[in-house]
């Protein structure tokens, strides 16, 4: 195939993200823009729908003029336009799916509906040490916690995954009770390295279960039974929970992941997601890893949380593939749509 120009379109929650990429000389991200709503949404303690939905409409146009114009290209280079078609917000995913379309109609090209989780798996591919396929995934992004087995662009075995709260909605609410702002998990993290390790004692939900699912439900609970046990707890007991809490998701975490790469005979660990972002798990990832002669790969930092390079990037990898170019024009989005239903 030709070397191509992708356009990249992220909306499916609250960061909008427009990237370029272009596949020629292996694959080079000319250019990318990422606008963050957490100002808005820390009003009212999470993500609201409506109101995503309509700053993804005030955000798309700027952030793309903004790309081509750091790109030094025009959109009349583009070749195709690739845009998340779910899962996530019902509002925002038709925000950027309409954008898209309707662009890549206007300009006669075609358009490539991006898996979102696909994006994030896929994510490691553009650090500056990518990893080969085949390879084990630790995806942990917002809703979704699961261990999948790679074998290419479209070639996903589910392994395990979580069977109520994800690690980071875990985050998330155990960050709410301790009365930290949002977004949760990043703020949680920060005060558990305050905390002092052993001070709390929290369980490790399903760590002996003799599968690779998760459950974070119960952890969440063992956290609100200690907060209202001390009643009022102040910032040193605040930090010690956060750390107990943090130290409880990431052994679970590190001991699935090992064990699923060596019940899979690979030596190549790739995490995503938010989480991925953690330096905890990765620290401890790392330790563990080094000890196996395992090779572990994570994103560049920046490329953790949603963003326009992921889905450009997984729209090139799908045409490289051989996936059939669908003209612009009809579309749907996908609010719920597991990883495993994708095929090559």
């Amino acid at each position: 195939m030709p070397p191509m120009l992708i356009l990249g379109i992220e909306s499916s929650c609250d960061e909008t993200g427009i990237a370029l990429y272009d596949t020629d000389a292996g694959g080079v991200l000319l250019s990318h823009a990422l606008h963050s709503q957490v100002p808005m949404h820390q009003e009212y303690g999470g993500v609201v729908p409506e109101l995503a939905s309509r700053d993804h409409i005030r955000r798309v146009v700027p952030l793309l003029r903004k790309v081509i114009a750091d790109s030094g290209r025009s959109l009349n280079e583009l070749d195709a336009i690739a845009y998340t078609q779910g899962p996530g917000l019902a509002g925002a995913l038709l925000v950027g799916a309409a954008f898209a379309e309707g662009l890549a109609c206007s300009l006669g090209i075609p358009s490539v509906p991006v898996h979102h989780l696909e994006g994030h798996l896929l994510s490691p591919l553009l650090s500056r040490r990518p990893p080969a396929f085949p390879f084990i995934a630790l995806l942990v992004s917002g809703g979704h916690s699961q261990l999948m087995q790679v074998g290419g662009i479209g070639q996903y075995q589910l392994l395990g995954e979580t069977l109520d709260d994800a690690a980071g909605e875990a985050f998330d609410k155990t960050a709410k009770l301790l009365g930290l702002p949002y977004p949760g998990g990043p703020a949680l993290a920060e005060l558990a390295e305050h905390g002092q390790a052993d001070a709390v004692k929290l369980p490790r939900p399903m760590l002996h279960s003799g599968d690779l699912d998760f459950s974070f439900s119960g952890l969440k609970t063992a956290v609100l039974t200690k907060v209202r046990a001390i009643g009022s707890p102040d910032a040193q007991q605040r930090a010690d929970i956060a750390r107990g809490f943090q130290d409880a998701i990431v052994e679970v975490l590190v001991k699935k992941s090992m064990r699923a790469v060596k019940e899979s005979g690979l030596e190549r660990l790739v995490v995503a997601g938010g989480v991925g972002a953690n330096r905890e798990l990765r620290r401890h990832l790392d330790a563990q890893a080094a000890n196996a002669g395992i090779s572990v790969y994570y994103p560049e930092f920046e490329f953790c949380t949603d963003n326009g390079a992921m889905i450009a990037l997984a729209g090139a990898l799908r045409l490289q593939a051989g996936a059939t170019l669908k003209p612009a024009g009809a579309f749907a989005v996908r609010a719920r749509w597991p990883l495993a239903e994708l095929t090559a």
